[in-house]
């Protein structure tokens, strides 16, 4: 008996080795397929809606792939107009890195005894050492920009499909069911369906939310380029934890070398805080909602994870990802175990709302007042 226990727990660790193996070699192909899977759940209802006024489905859902190319093309039209900006001023910035340059090697000879003139000779060896790097470099940046490019087409492409598709695709699932579990696989599709639109058309809407309160916030503490640092920050919200932090990290180094001080640093953190505040509290659960009902222990581990398997498409991918499998666990029997723990309690759900509640009933007692 202990044998063949033995045997069940070593196939099903041999299981998720060949699984999460063929995740990470796959992931060329598997990222576009998953990000067109997600976009195509978010424009389904406005397809339907046009749809019902008897636009063929077709021309139905071209529209919406040119909704998202044009949502696409304008992310790219404010960020080269910013950058645009920001490079007017090129000789000016050029000039303050590289007096920032000089107080950093000057604080490297204070404190570690390596002269200016030393460290010069250090990076020309660097330099000399690797003669073909620079080359490599652009080489890979080059490369790089065309699997983007690339990557872009085939989401599209994809996306199209799938909506084009999406009744033949969900009978191919219906056909796989048991006649007993029908209805339980319509509702598991739906509910999926539901929550992926809620999350990702709420994350949208709380990235524009952050870009006013970034550009306001860096505007009111005198950071340069206010706009362009508050682009950045919303548009790095799509990682999460990590995106806000690199995006406010950023703006703080950007603004030390234009010759800011520790007061614009403080003005920046600060603005930091309490933006994230406000998003925690308040645009998270007004926008965003209960979409995603990960606790945050899982919430971090599935991010990590899902970077160690397709790298920063991963740690986006990760939380819609994680919010179908738990759709999964929460209407399967045998796997209601695996929903309750990746979820949360209903004391920690109602301590988020908190807030909420208590701005409502502030609402509804001025209300009564009036």
């Amino acid at each position: 008996m202990k044998n063949i226990n033995l045997l069940k727990a070593i196939r099903i660790l041999g299981f998720f080795f060949l699984l999460f193996a063929g995740l990470h070699y796959a992931q060329s192909f598997l990222v576009p397929v998953v990000f067109a899977a997600l976009l195509a759940m978010l424009f389904t209802p406005l397809s339907d809606r046009m749809e019902r006024k008897g636009l063929d489905r077709g021309w139905a859902v071209l529209v919406c792939v040119l909704i998202l190319v044009g949502v696409f093309a304008g992310i790219i039209f404010l960020v080269s107009w910013q950058i645009n900006d920001l490079l007017s001023n090129a000789d000016q910035l050029q000039q303050q890195f590289t007096a920032a340059i000089g107080k950093v090697k000057a604080y490297v000879g204070t404190k570690l005894g390596i002269t200016p003139e030393q460290q010069q000779q250090m990076l020309k060896q660097q330099q000399s050492s690797s003669p073909g790097k620079a080359s490599q470099t652009i080489a890979t940046l080059l490369a790089g920009l065309g699997g983007i490019l690339t990557n872009i087409v085939l989401v599209l492409v994809y996306t199209y499909l799938f909506m084009y598709f999406r009744t033949h695709l969900r009978n191919f699932v219906l056909k796989l069911t048991p006649a007993e579990d029908m209805n339980r696989a319509e509702k598991i599709m739906d509910t999926t369906s539901g929550v992926i639109q809620k999350y990702l058309s709420g994350l949208a809407l709380m990235i524009v939310c952050l870009w006013i309160m970034y550009s306001i916030g860096f505007s009111i503490v005198g950071v340069k380029h206010a706009i362009f640092f508050a682009i950045l920050c919303g548009l790095l919200e799509i990682v999460p934890f990590v995106g806000n932090i690199t995006g406010t990290t950023l703006t703080a180094l950007f603004t030390l070398a234009q010759g800011g001080d520790k007061n614009d640093i403080i003005g920046i953190l600060v603005v930091y805080a309490i933006v994230q505040f406000v998003q925690s509290y308040l645009l998270e659960p007004l926008v965003v909602g209960r979409a995603v009902n990960i606790n945050p222990l899982f919430t971090i581990l599935v991010i990590v994870f899902g970077e160690f398997i397709w790298g920063i498409p991963g740690m986006i991918l990760a939380l819609p990802l994680l919010a179908i499998a738990k759709i999964i666990f929460d209407n399967v029997q045998p796997l209601h175990p695996y929903g309750y723990l990746v979820g949360e309690d209903e004391k920690n759900e109602a301590g988020d709302y908190a807030v909420i509640k208590r701005l409502k009933s502030i609402l509804a007692r001025k209300k009564l007042a009036d």
